[in-house]
Formats: structure tokens, sequence, C-alpha cells
């Protein structure tokens, strides 16, 4: 998150995020960046831990280009891979590295994703209702609102936008495609201001940014390939390894929440005088909660504001 060039990307709680994941480094190894975005981050891990290497992971192909020429200086400790992050053990299997040391996954959009006013992310400017991740692959935000039934639309801004509205709002776009069809974000944030009531379009941010915040979880099926990374990357680590998550919404966070809670939780009954190692917990938490930037963070980078850090650290083999 920052801005489009590497030299004013700004990542987010870097280092904080670089405290907890370098401890697992200082032998080597390597760092997995599941969304590298602009590298900013893996950047930074880099430098901090000269003896590790990184294998870096994104969908987006333009971000993947901007990363390898910033990331170039560190030659061949650097291996970049186009894909969805839920691909993960695919990942590592072409990699030929079945288990790792450090695991970071900086959830939601890039910079670049939100500057570049053509991808149709940003309710702030009129451009084409695009929205995916990657520009080459899947239904486009248009799609959806131009094909999906008012129950559909409704259910996805209702599941992914918590949007109290949606039925409201569900319906006022199938009733304004029937005199044509949409292109462009313009005319979609129209569409929810009519929707909605007069009180509620001053309270609690812009409208659309619910609507917009659901269209595009539903365009690249964010929290599917969620729940697919959580599982693969706990389990990719080997013993000492940690796993850091950067979450901006609710609903990322509780997925993560929930699954570091069950990772980090022994299965023994309760009452037992001692645990066996087999029901152990095989992680500890290094977090106690969710982290939140400092409000000088905030300020000086505003996309920081709503990120919630998590990390969990894999225990050693218990005998």
């Amino acid at each position: 998150m920052g801005q489009p060039s590497t030299t004013g990307h700004v990542p987010v709680m870097a280092e904080r995020t670089i405290a907890l994941l370098a401890p697992a480094l200082e032998q080597g190894g390597t760092y997995v960046d599941c969304t590298l975005g602009l590298g900013g981050h893996a950047e930074a891990v880099l430098r901090t831990c000269p003896r590790a290497r990184l294998v870096g992971i994104d969908r987006d192909r333009d971000a993947l280009a901007i990363a390898r020429e910033r990331l170039a200086p560190f030659g061949d400790r650097v291996a970049l891979y186009e894909a969805v992050y839920d691909e993960l053990p695919d990942v590592l299997a072409e990699d030929k590295t079945p288990q790792v040391q450090a695991i970071l996954a900086d959830l939601g959009l890039s910079s670049m994703q939100i500057d570049r006013r053509e991808r149709g992310f940003s309710y702030s400017a009129d451009a084409p209702l695009d929205m995916r991740m990657s520009p080459q692959a899947g239904i486009t935000a248009a799609q959806v609102l131009n094909t999906y039934s008012t129950a559909d639309l409704t259910r996805i801004l209702r599941a992914y936008g918590e949007e109290r509205f949606a039925d409201r709002i569900a319906r006022r776009i199938v009733a304004e495609r029937e005199a044509a069809p949409y292109e462009t974000s313009a005319r979609l944030v129209t569409t929810i201001d009519e929707a909605i009531p007069a009180a509620a379009r001053h309270a609690g941010g812009h409208p659309a940014k619910r609507t917009f915040q659901a269209l595009r979880i539903e365009v690249n099926g964010e929290l599917t390939a969620l729940e697919g990374l959580l599982p693969a990357a706990l389990d990719a680590l080997a013993p000492g390894g940690r796993f850091a998550v950067l979450a901006y919404h609710s609903l990322e966070d509780r997925l993560v929440k929930r699954s570091f809670a069950a990772a980090t939780t022994d299965t023994a009954p309760r009452g037992l005088p001692v645990v066996p190692p087999e029901h152990r917990a095989r992680f500890m938490a290094l977090t106690r909660g969710a982290e939140r930037p400092s409000d000088a963070e905030a300020q000086i980078n505003p996309r920081a504001a709503s990120a919630r850090l998590r990390a969990v650290e894999r225990r050693e083999v218990q005998a």
C-alpha cells in the first residue's frame, strides 16, 4: 500500500512484521511472500536477513514485473511466481521447497491496483468496472452487476460488504441495468447513493465503500482463496517457522483469527494434569490478538489504518 512507484511504496507495519519474521530466518532458509505486490515487505526481509531467499507470489502480472525490477539486486536469492496465494502448495512443489521458515500474507489491494484508475477498484474516480487482481483472468465487476440475480447480488453485498441496505441496492441495480448495462464506476456510485436512505449517506464513510468491497471480493474469490491459504501455509512451515498475516477488514481477520486459534489450542480433553505430546498445539501465538498500526503510521500512510496483524510460530517437533 503506498504509491504506485517503488520509491514511494510504503509497506504496512513493515518494522513490526519484519521483527516477527526475522528470528525464523537468522540461519537462512526460505521466506514466502504470498502477496508480493510491489515488493516492499520482501525487500525489507531480504535486507534484514541476508542469508534468506524469497519465494514471491502474486496473481497480478503487472505487479510482478515491478517487483522483479525492484528485487533484481538480490539476484538468485529471489524466485517469483504468478499464482493466487491458495496455490501455495503447487508453487512450493515447483520451487522444490517442501518446507519454509517464514510466510507473510499482506491481504487486500496493492498500491498499484488502487492507484491505477483503469483497474476500477476506486469509487472516487470514474473508471471501467473491472476490479480483477489478475486482469487476464476471471469475470469483471461489470459482469457481476449485469448478470447476477437480485438474490445473488443481495447475498454478496450482505456477506462480503456487510451492507445493511444490500437488498435495496441490489434491487436498484437490477432495475437500472434494464435501461443500459453497467460499465463504469460513477454510475454505480450514483445508483448506490440513490438506493440508500438519505440519513445513511453521510454516516460510516463513503456510501459505496461496502458495495465496492463486496464486488472486489466476489470477482477475485478472495475469501475462498484465504480459506485455502491458511491451512496450506501452516502445513508448509518447518519447526520454528513463522506465519504472519495482515488483514484489512473484519471478514479476512475473522478467518485468520479462527485458523490461528485452532492451531494454537491443545486438542486433549480438559482436566488432564499433563497434555500428551500428540495433543499439544502445533503452534504458539506471537501476537496477543490483532496488533494495529500506530497512530503515527496511520497518519503517514492512511491505507495502514485498518490493518490487523496476527502471527504464529510452529513449535519444535515434540518427542
